[in-house]
């Protein structure tokens, strides 16, 4: 009786597993890891970040993913204010006041209150816009290709703030 309960245990498992990864690699099922590191602030280790490109290089011009595992709890809003403030830095003047605002609700949809081992990924969709992916389970597509290209840039663009992480993000540092 042990062994059939342990085979249905099994069968069960292998049924809900392929809905359960069935996160952004559906979407870039060829994805590679390029790069990864992690992102302080006045020491405090907040988040892993790790890139997933389908080819050896980033471009802008194909999907790729970023990849964000967070070890401190932060709240959704601190989440859509540091990614808003950084995307106005970015942008210098060029989106408007109502824009951002758009993008500020948007965002606030997308993510999470995080903690310790909450996955946020960010699928990057080349004249689309992006989704956005809580712990493997879609959260928000966002479809502004601009909304996509200037929230990515936080992270990739070359005056991001953390220019170590871009390096290594990108592959062309070591990685941890």
């Amino acid at each position: 009786m042990a062994y059939r309960a342990r085979w249905a245990c099994l069968f069960l498992l292998l049924t809900v597993l392929p809905a359960v990864a069935a996160d952004w690699r559906a979407a870039l099922p060829t994805a590679q890891r390029l790069g990864n590191g992690d992102f302080t602030w006045f020491g405090l280790r907040l988040y892993t970040a790790r890139l997933w490109t389908a080819g050896p290089a980033q471009d802008w011009n194909q999907p790729f993913a970023l990849e964000l595992l967070y070890h401190r709890s932060l709240s959704r809003d601190t989440l859509v204010h540091a990614s808003l403030e950084e995307m106005r830095r970015l942008s210098a003047g060029t989106v408007s006041a109502q824009r951002l605002a758009e993008w500020s609700e948007a965002m606030a949809e997308a993510f999470v209150d995080v903690r310790p081992g909450t996955r946020i990924a960010a699928l990057y969709l080349p004249g689309q816009g992006s989704r956005f992916y809580v712990d493997g389970t879609l959260r928000r597509e966002i479809a502004d290709p601009d909304f996509a290209r200037t929230f990515f840039a936080i992270w990739l663009d070359p005056r991001a703030r953390d220019a170590q992480l871009r390096q290594r993000l990108l592959g062309l540092a070591g990685n941890d």
